[in-house]
């Protein structure tokens, strides 16, 4: 039974308006959810006899709370009549892309004092990504052994001059380096539609030279999403092969494939009710794990956890608009309700399943045993594994299913339908009470979701040992995500109910990019958890997205994940096929992949001390190339012999290596700083897959 939260406690007795601030949740959605397709609809009142279906037979029922506390039932199709009291609605959070923190006006009109200030910033980090991006591909065909030339002079005043000379890899670099230069001078002379017209100039140059000609010779994770309209359109195992053809040549080495959507398999289910009416006659699922093995890439299979139906599919199945989807139908009494008597919150097209539900959580137990045991899949991944989103703000709030009541109510003594928020109209001490047995319903639904997450893991994972089991979250802050949606996904890295988890940082730009993921890979630790930053095609440009997996390369994290296969476009296939198809698959095991990073850092460090470009004092720069070639071995014998004794070798060796990077080094490029971070960050990533790999690999 989750208990009252420690801030609770602390927080009985001061003012309620400390309370009121815990739970102030009107910052923006900064994330979305993956989605491939819908008016709400609401069902009839819970715990009425109106509602169809039997109730699960060793569940109590709650007794009808009086008729002041029953949920508001709005007729039938008759939605948009309903009074709306909380407000406009702008469409469901879930499909709102966090938007660019640079935007500029088509007019041309010159941007705010803070846009110029974000512009300036940016400037420099993609600066960074480029020359990151260009050393990279210029040290394709370096040693991997560092060595020192005859004379390698001492660091000194010649050298350090050298930086300030300004000797660039690419002219693109200079000239945004000048631009950085006058950037000042320009504002200051009211210039401003002159630094807006250069910055849009010089960003679109360094995309246009992004180093696009040569393999990123680099194991990484190099996932995408595949979504069920493009299965559906493969028609066939020969359609769907061709899909595969084209992922393989973009080096794209893991596949999370739509498998569970919208109540419906894509596969012939001995235990859902039933198979996508879009896919039958054949079996996707058994097609797609046989085509993935065949071209070297990893099989996950992508599974819709508690969201149980969509309106939006419905019409291209021909069902109503108000169909809940297949288990819902059959099983009408394992939905969630909002705090209207609805099914699907206001705004939002899809109803979920009632996650304190035994007779739910069996169903589900049921069928991803029969992904995981009838096919070979490599993975299993949880989407929508959360409540629909809320606003208690507003008092719009979900996870009122039958079962979710009387449970609640069992062990608290309060039906959670009675709880409000937002209590007003009550004395302090009532009001406290409120908020009290609010945040204690908050953690309930919350660990719904943490447990049914634990539970499925460690079965699955007894099993079938070393499947991998992921996540898509959203990347929103720890307290908004708990009070919108009770996705504590934290809890499940830490505790390592999950292998991998894979953020929905969709944003408009690489800023705003880097501001949702940084917080997660920067900031925090997780363990021997995995966690990998997701880019959004729709809508974005191919220089942008190329320019946010720059970004993710130049974090700590082991690869990235597109969503989705219907968005990658013939350009940026090519592009990617170019850089990556090379490669394809590459080192999916931890180690080896850790091995290949570390092998790409060590030929980055060779070709910028061959190039003179890389200084240390001589006493710290000789026994620092013999740690990193000593390294370079016990990495390769690590990943050929995994051991305990080998293990430890390369964790010691990395701390060697890593220690002089921090203190005593000049880098010739553009932006040493960004240089020296992005190292330590591949380094950190390094790091992460010897943890994950201590736990995972045999």
């Amino acid at each position: 039974m989750p208990q009252v939260s420690a801030y609770a406690q602390a927080n009985a007795l001061p003012a309620v308006e400390a309370l009121d601030s815990e739970l102030n949740l009107e910052g923006p959605i900064e994330a979305i959810e993956p989605a491939n397709e819908a008016d709400n609809v609401a069902p009839p009142a819970p715990h009425t006899q109106t509602r169809p279906g039997r109730r699960p037979e060793h569940v109590p029922a709650i007794p009808p709370p009086p008729p002041s506390q029953r949920l508001r039932v709005l007729p039938p199709n008759d939605l948009d009549a309903a009074p709306e009291t909380n407000g406009p609605t702008v469409g469901d959070p879930a499909e709102q892309i966090a938007p660019a923190v640079i935007e500029l006006s088509p007019t041309g009109r010159p941007p705010s004092p803070v846009v110029f200030l974000a512009m300036q910033q940016e400037l420099k980090n993609l600066m960074g990504r480029f020359e990151s991006a260009l050393i990279m591909a210029s040290s394709l065909n370096a040693s991997t052994v560092l060595t020192l030339p005859d004379g390698q002079p001492e660091l000194g005043a010649t050298n350090r001059a050298k930086l300030t000379e300004g000797t660039f890899l690419h002219p693109a670099l200079a000239d945004a380096q000048q631009l950085l230069n006058e950037w000042d001078g320009l504002l200051a002379a009211g210039k401003h539609g002159e630094v807006r017209d250069r910055w849009l100039a010089v960003r679109t140059a360094l995309w246009d030279n992004f180093a696009t000609d040569r393999p990123i010779d680099q194991g990484e994770i190099r996932a995408v999403w595949l979504d069920r309209g493009t299965i559906v359109q493969a028609k066939s195992p020969q359609g769907l092969s061709q899909v595969f053809d084209k992922l393989a040549a973009a080096g794209i080495n893991t596949v999370f494939f739509e498998t569970v959507n919208a109540g419906y398999t894509i596969y012939p289910s001995q235990v859902a009710p039933e198979q996508n009416p879009l896919t039958r006659g054949w079996d996707p699922l058994a097609a797609a794990v046989d085509l993935a093995h065949q071209r070297g890439m990893t099989l996950h299979a992508w599974v819709w956890v508690f969201a149980a139906g969509n309106q939006r599919h419905n019409s291209l199945l021909n069902q109503p608009v108000d169909y809940p989807g297949p288990i819902i139908s059959q099983h009408p009494t394992w939905a969630g309700y909002d705090n209207s008597g609805n099914r699907i919150p206001r705004g939002q097209d899809k109803p979920f399943l009632d996650p304190a539900n035994p007779e739910v959580r069996s169903y589900l137990t049921r069928l991803m045993t029969e992904i995981v045991t009838q096919y070979e899949v490599d993975g299993l991944h949880l989407d929508y594994i959360r409540y629909p989103f809320q606003d208690p703000g507003a008092n719009r709030t979900y996870g009122y299913g039958d079962v979710a009541r009387w449970r609640f109510q069992s062990t608290s003594g309060v039906d959670p339908l009675t709880l409000n928020p937002r209590a007003s109209g009550l004395d302090r001490n009532q009001q406290i009470q409120q908020q009290v047995l609010w945040q204690r319903w908050t953690e309930f639904r919350a660990h719904q979701v943490t447990s049914f997450v634990e539970a499925i893991s460690n079965l699955l994972r007894r099993q079938r040992p070393g499947l991998v089991m992921s996540a898509a979250v959203f990347a929103n802050p720890e307290h908004d995500r708990l009070q919108r949606i009770q996705q504590d996904w934290g809890t499940w890295a830490r505790a390592s109910y999950l292998d991998w988890i894979v953020l929905m940082s969709y944003a408009g730009d690489t800023s705003r990019f880097d501001r949702i993921v940084s917080p997660w890979l920067v900031n925090e630790s997780f363990g021997s958890t995995l966690v990998i930053p997701g880019i959004r095609l729709l809508n974005l440009s191919n220089a942008a997205t190329l320019d946010q997996m720059q970004a993710s390369r130049d974090l700590p994290t082991p690869g990235y994940a597109l969503f989705a296969t219907a968005d990658l476009n013939a350009e940026l296939n090519a592009v990617l096929a170019q850089t990556q198809g090379a490669r394809q698959p590459g080192p999916t095991t931890p180690y080896a992949m850790a091995f290949s990073r570390y092998e790409a850092l060590q030929r980055e460090w060779s070709w910028l001390i061959t190039q003179d470009r890389l200084w240390m004092e001589r006493g710290t720069l000789e026994p620092w190339v013999e740690a990193v070639n000593t390294l370079g071995t016990e990495f390769e014998t690590l990943a050929q012999e995994p051991s305990r004794r080998h293990l430890a070798n390369v964790k010691a060796g990395l701390a060697n290596v890593q220690e002089p990077l921090n203190q005593g080094v000049l880098i010739d490029t553009a932006n040493s700083r960004y240089r020296l971070r992005s190292w330590q960050h591949r380094l950190r990533a390094i790091e992460q897959l010897l943890t994950y790999g201590e736990r995972t690999q045999p």
